[in-house]
């Protein structure tokens, strides 16, 4: 990766995310800790209900279902359940997790293994490889990010965070998502053989404000005056940021025998900070919620320097 390809990335992608979580903190300063809570609701349900539904309809209607596209949930899917069990005995049965209750070790583990893949990786994939990379992050995200959170990951939150008695269907809520029935019903309208064009163009239209209203509730969730992390937490995003995507490299090259633009697109994807609804997750499942936002918010600060040296060693 040239110097100024480098550049353009930063001023490009990364600059402008770093703006808007940077917005995002100072706006959480300006309302204060009762305002918080209810302009999370606000954005969480506008882009749970509308903005996201339609940004995944559009990239599911217009992809070219292939073996590539569907390598990097794969990829991405496999890497995380090698990395849930590597955590586990970190966390569990290691010094890393010893002086941690269990609700804050299932909050790390959650942590280290469920990345934000679509709110981050789109607009970086989308800027190294177009549209198609804009595919591969939603792919990565429904085939692989969303659903094992909903089913692994509320399985780790129940059984080992060992705070809620009756969990409630986490299946059914996770079908009762509206990204999910827009992201099929993309996929139907894609592989219907319709010429629906416009209606693909009015629903990325209409899903663009998703990635950059997500950066400012990211933003906005981060306890910025409590930033002191605890070696677990480095631990735990040093993992997350540097050996997952590793791990997926590793798992591609001895599975394909080399690396293409999936497969580079899988990796990145694995690399990238936790996601942000590990934080409802954590609530939901009464884990630890400020350790969890310690994670967040380092993977999300340490990303700004991990990604740069991923690429020029990917690119």
């Amino acid at each position: 990766m040239s110097a100024a390809y480098y550049i353009q990335l930063l001023l490009e992608v990364m600059l402008p995310m770093a703006l808007l979580v940077a917005a995002g903190g100072w706006w959480r300063r300006t309302l204060g800790a009762s305002g918080v809570p209810m302009v999370r609701g606000y954005i969480t349900t506008i882009t749970l209900n509308l903005f996201a539904p339609a940004l995944l309809f559009a990239a599911a209607a217009s992809a070219q279902i292939t073996t590539d596209l569907l390598s990097v949930p794969l990829l991405l899917a496999v890497g995380m359940l090698i990395s849930a069990t590597v955590l586990y005995f970190l966390l569990f049965h290691t010094r890393l997790g010893h002086n941690l209750s269990a609700p804050a070790r299932a909050g790390l583990l959650l942590c280290g293994v469920f990345g934000n893949v679509l709110f981050m990786g789109y607009p970086l994939l989308h800027f190294l490889f177009g549209n198609e990379g804009a595919r591969y992050a939603a792919f990565a995200d429904m085939g692989a990010a969303t659903p094992l959170l909903w089913s692994a990951g509320v399985w780790i939150a129940v059984h080992l965070g060992g705070q809620v008695e009756r969990p409630g269907n986490a299946l059914k809520s996770w079908l009762m998502l509206p990204p999910v029935w827009a992201f099929l019903l993309g996929l139907l309208v894609g592989q219907s053989g319709l010429e629906l064009k416009p209606l693909i163009s009015a629903a990325r239209l209409i899903g663009q404000p998703t990635v950059p209203v997500m950066l400012l509730m990211l933003g906005l969730s981060i306890p910025w005056s409590r930033l002191r992390p605890t070696s677990a937490v480095l631990g735990v995003v040093a993992y997350k940021l540097i050996l997952m995507p590793m791990l997926v490299g590793g798992v591609a090259v001895l599975w394909l025998g080399k690396l293409g633009e999936a497969q580079i697109a899988a990796i990145i994807e694995a690399g990238v900070p936790t996601m942000l609804m590990a934080l409802s997750v954590a609530d939901r499942y009464k884990l630890d919620v400020e350790i969890v936002a310690l994670a967040v918010a380092w993977s999300t600060v340490l990303f700004l320097f991990t990604l740069p040296i991923g690429l020029m060693i990917l690119l």
